[in-house]
């Protein structure tokens, strides 16, 4: 028993996010201080969030901890708990923002958009807020946080505001952001059970009827989707991304997209005390649904963050399908596998945090660089911004699953969870569930496509403009956030066992089971089930590659006698080459468009034999946002229209109004 006065780390979480309160304030204090917000605050908030990443690491192999903060309402208070899922999940904040904050420090300009100290404040609370959601252990506090994470994003969205494209999407997210909330609030109201009491502790103790699980599952699944960005609740995310400063894209889609699944795994896994083998089915085809349409849509875009956005959505629904494998699995009573599946999915939301924030902020230093957001009128910047360049292909790289990175692994397991299946009782699923593995390779593959064109594109080649000629490299601050987020994609590549590790509390705690024991037995070899199986050894794979190129290096000075020939590339017989010949960013996706033709809504403008300068465009729509979203909008607008007749402005009328209402119900209680 630690002394009574001695701090626990529960303590010191809280000390990190009053911290970064603090620091808010000194931003407010410094309203239009540009250096010494951008040089003092925000690396502040690094050196914060790298205690938190420590306190994360110490925290996953702990007892949890509780606590109760005299908050909020007099017979409200906080509820807070520290257990290895929070754990976790500060491992992955502190990490992400770390990195982020550095990249912000070097980020801003002075003179845009919202004065740099309220920029401060809404970053840290922002921060803040995320940290106290995975805390919360009452309905109550988690309500308070989410809304204060909701609100203080809306800002942070809305930073350039002056904009009406981007008060367009921050208006859009937070509309769908308050509807999500609505199903979490009922979600909540249904966990509870009708006893009054709203604390976590107090719904695990609940044994709900499988119809009332269920409802409660669905409504999680929908109200946390809505901010997860899954499909059809997808709609503000390509949005809101490329409208936000890109450190802030960064952070929402490194760290705020995984709070809203850390949602999905508490309720599901912890709260909930009962598992439906079709929760796990519905939950895998919502995930592939929407990592299918991410990774298409991602494939035809020709704007660099809005590329990224949708390849958000597909990681998301990746993800999704890990944790519905893994509930497939629980109900069935397959802790193993079960705990294979859940390794996967949270090995894919770690890596996707780092390597996601990484291209975001690599593509907020292009477009601070260049001042061009379009891949149309981007290329050639490997040789005028290598620090950036080359920190953006290993984010690249774990994107696209490629070894020895961190998305590999995480792909690599995942492809392995779905196929070690055979056991499950149902015929029908024992067929299907191989089946879908052969859908997450197509993902991947096309994944790895929009990956080459996005690098490609934007860095190799010729400078479509004459201006990329003069584009700057990245700042100190900026290659600083970088470098440390590509750290983080190659630590995840090399020492896959010694994450899992870390991951094995989180699954002992959410389906009574884990990999790292068996793992331990097989050293520096990642085996998920048997030898036999499957096996993987990145350490290997990475000495392997270096053995080649050393050897194919010293095979080529020896046959050349150390002497070094340079010669143009070959040109296919045309010497006068030009950047306009170059593969354009439509010119990419085109295959993509004629092959997924049907899950577009596409508009093309043609050139006529009398245009003087003739053009061809194509432009790519989501069709669920003409289909759902506008009639849904076109549906509440009438429904407001006829309501608003009842406010006539006219005391009469609202009197009649209450004398019929009065009618009314002393007929039904007359008749009862």
């Amino acid at each position: 028993m630690p002394h009574p006065t001695a701090w626990l780390l529960l303590d010191w979480v809280l000390a990190v996010v009053s911290a970064w309160l603090l620091i808010g304030v000194a931003g407010v204090l410094a309203l239009r201080r540009f250096r010494f917000v951008a040089i003092v605050l925000f690396p502040l908030g690094g050196l914060a969030s790298l205690a938190l990443l420590g306190l994360g690491l110490s925290a996953a192999f702990g007892t949890p901890e509780v606590a109760v903060l005299p908050l909020g309402l007099p017979q409200l208070p906080f509820h807070l708990r520290l257990d290895s899922l929070s754990a976790f999940f500060l491992i992955v904040i502190g990490g992400v923002g770390a990195g982020v904050s550095a990249f912000a420090a070097g980020y801003f300009r002075q003179g845009e958009g919202t004065p740099p100290g309220l920029i401060c404040l809404e970053y840290h609370v922002f921060l803040a807020s995320i940290v106290m959601v995975v805390l919360a252990d009452d309905a109550y506090a988690f309500m308070v946080v989410w809304e204060t994470m909701a609100l203080s994003s809306f800002f942070l969205v809305m930073a350039n505001h002056r904009i009406p494209e981007i008060r367009f999407a921050g208006y859009l997210y937070m509309l769908v952001a308050h509807i999500g909330a609505l199903g979490l609030l009922l979600c909540f109201g249904v966990l509870q059970a009708n006893t009054g009491d709203y604390t976590f502790a107090n719904m695990r103790a609940q044994h709900l009827s499988p119809f009332w699980s269920s409802v409660a599952f669905c409504l999680a699944v929908f109200g946390f989707g809505a901010k997860a960005g899954i499909l059809p609740l997808h709609a503000w995310l390509p949005e809101a991304h490329p409208a936000a400063p890109s450190p802030f894209s960064a952070l929402m889609s490194g760290v705020m997209l995984k709070i809203a699944l850390y949602g999905i795994l508490r309720v599901s896994f912890d709260l909930l005390q009962t598992r439906i083998w079709w929760w796990g089915v519905l939950l895998m085809a919502v995930g592939l649904a929407s990592a299918l349409f991410g990774v298409v849509f991602s494939t035809v875009q020709v704007e660099m963050k809005r590329l990224l956005a949708y390849s958000s959505i597909e990681n998301v629904g990746l993800m999704c399908a890990g944790f519905g494998l893994s509930l497939l699995f629980s109900a069935y009573g397959m802790k193993t596998l079960s705990a294979l599946a859940l390794t996967a999915a949270l090995y894919h939301l770690l890596s996707h945090a780092f390597f996601k924030s990484l291209l975001f902020c690599s593509t907020g230093a292009v477009l601070h660089a260049t001042g061009e957001r379009s891949l149309g009128k981007l290329g050639g910047l490997v040789r005028t911004m290598p620090w950036v360049a080359w920190p953006t292909l290993i984010g690249v790289l774990a994107c696209a699953g490629l070894p020895p990175l961190g998305g590999f692994v995480a792909e690599w397991l995942l492809l392995q969870s779905f196929l070690f299946t055979t056991g499950l009782p149902s015929s029908f699923l024992n067929m299907l569930v191989p089946v879908l593995a052969a859908l997450i390779a197509l993902i991947a593959a096309l994944s790895g496509y929009t990956m080459v064109k996005y690098f490609g594109v934007v860095f190799l080649g010729q400078p479509r403009e004459e201006k990329l000629a003069h584009a700057h490299d990245a700042g100190p601050w900026e290659r600083a956030g970088m470098l440390w987020l590509a750290a983080g994609c190659v630590v995840l590549g090399l020492l896959p066992n010694q994450v899992i590790a870390v991951i094995d509390p989180v699954t002992r705690l959410l389906v009574a089971d884990g990999l790292a024991q068996s793992l331990a037995a097989n050293g520096w070899l990642l085996v998920p089930v048997s030898v036999e199986r499957a096996s993987y050894a990145p350490a290997v794979f990475l000495l392997g590659v270096l053995a080649s190129f050393g050897l194919a290096y010293l095979l080529v000075r020896r046959l050349y006698h150390g002497r070094t020939r340079r010669a143009a590339p070959w040109d296919c017989g045309y010497p006068w080459q030009t950047a306009r010949m170059q593969d354009t960013a439509e010119g990419f996706g085109q295959p993509i468009r004629q092959i997924f033709e049907p899950m577009f809504r596409m508009t093309r403008e043609l050139p006529t034999p009398f245009n003087e300068h003739p053009k061809y465009r194509v432009t790519v729509q989501d069709p669920l946002w003409h289909w759902l979203y506008l009639p849904v909008a076109a549906a509440v607008e009438r429904i407001s229209r006829l309501i608003a007749l009842l406010q006539q402005g006219r005391i009469a009328v609202y009197l009649m109004y209450s004398f019929v209402t009065l009618i009314v119900v002393l007929l039904f209680v007359k008749q009862s």
